[in-house]
């Protein structure tokens, strides 16, 4: 069982300090450095919950989601602290969607490059293996000090003109799929349609 993350509740706002005499710039920074470090607080607390979500028992994914859910409903009444645990919540989106695209450009990269090691390296055998039947055409295998070359004999069959072909070489397949986009008008203007249905949804964006 997974040991849940508590999420600190952010306190209500406080009545407006008295802003006048010379402390007052150090009572605002005090203010501002109090509110960026449980606005710290709440992203690392928000933070460690989503790292579970990552776990593949779907029992603590469930938690951990029911856990911030609960954090979040529990100030329905504190609008201040609503708001400070909803951002920091976004914070770890964006942090985490940077990171997923970040882990996606370098996935890119690195599938480039094995694409083009594994291009030299399938030339470079080619080219090895072409000297080397040059030299001895009869040869099925090369062995040398430290490895060795096999090879085996295999068939396949080559098309010239499939259109030269007799039906009886000819293997017919069918394949069907629902056209979502006429369904999709046909609902929107009001017909039935037997195992379809039209459904309406709200996209959300953090900006």
């Amino acid at each position: 069982m997974a040991v849940l993350t508590t999420i600190p509740t952010v306190a209500a706002p406080a009545s407006p300090p008295d802003t006048s005499g010379p402390a007052c710039s150090l009572q605002r920074s005090g203010s501002l450095w109090q509110l960026g470090i449980e606005a710290q607080e709440l992203t690392t607390a928000i933070g460690q919950l989503a790292e579970q979500l990552e776990t593949d028992d779907p029992e603590q994914r469930a938690l951990a989601l029911a856990e911030l859910e609960a954090a979040l409903l529990a100030e329905e009444g504190n609008k201040a602290a609503l708001s400070a645990k909803a951002d920091a919540t976004c914070w770890v989106i964006e942090h985490l969607r940077g990171q997923a695209a970040y882990r996606q450009q370098q996935a890119k990269r690195l599938a480039d490059l094995a694409r083009s090691d594994a291009g030299r390296a399938d030339a470079l055998e080619e080219s090895l293996i072409f000297v080397l039947t040059q030299l001895q055409p009869a040869a099925t295998r090369f062995s040398f000090p430290n490895h060795e070359l096999s090879s085996r004999k295999s068939s396949a069959v080559v098309i010239d003109d499939e259109e030269a072909l007799d039906s009886e070489w000819l293997a017919v397949t069918t394949t069907t799929k629902p056209d979502k986009a006429a369904i999709k008008e046909a609902l929107k203007a009001g017909r039935h349609i037997e195992g379809a249905q039209l459904l309406f949804r709200r996209s959300w964006r953090i900006h």
